[in-house]
């Protein structure tokens, strides 16, 4: 092992590699909020499904079981795809922007912040108004991310 070293140190030594340098733990260069707006969109879609969904009436076991069976389905998507909607905001808000951003958007930090809380409410509640809030600020988020890149041209879409 001790020969090993000495072999990489001196090519080390022969060979110096410049420093790199990147604004993440990866230096992909992808980001785009889309990823966030599409689990934001399943948290909507499962919330709905959670306030539509009818109890079964009267006693039958069948119908109870796929009832619960069903609620506790959507419940979990949407759980998940909420903890989704946050992880994506939040390499977002922790990779990409710069303080350069900040600059031209002052309020950067509050928005993530209050989108953050709006991901962990759509957790833990069954709320549509809060569903629907998410993705007003996930589409306010892809205003900004679009216009540090000097691009207001990218529509807000829905996949629903």
């Amino acid at each position: 092992m001790r020969v090993f070293n000495s072999i990489i140190t001196k090519i080390k030594t022969w060979f110096p590699a410049e420093a790199v340098y990147a604004h993440c733990d990866g230096p992909c260069g992808v980001y785009d909020p889309a990823s966030a707006r599409i689990s934001a969109e399943a948290v909507l879609s499962m919330t709905k499904k959670i306030l539509d969904l009818q109890p079964p009436s009267g006693g039958d076991p069948a119908a109870i079981a796929a009832y619960n069976n069903t609620m506790s389905r959507y419940i979990q998507i949407k759980e998940e795809q909420a903890q989704l909607t946050k992880k994506e905001l939040l390499v977002l808000w922790t990779d990409y922007f710069k303080p350069v951003h900040l600059e031209k958007f002052p309020d950067l930090h509050t928005k993530f912040w209050n989108v953050a809380k709006l991901c962990s409410a759509c957790k833990v509640e069954v709320s549509l108004q809060h569903a629907n809030e998410l993705m007003e600020a996930i589409k306010e988020i892809q205003e900004i991310f679009w216009a540090t890149k000097s691009r207001t041209d990218v529509p807000w879409y829905k996949a629903s």
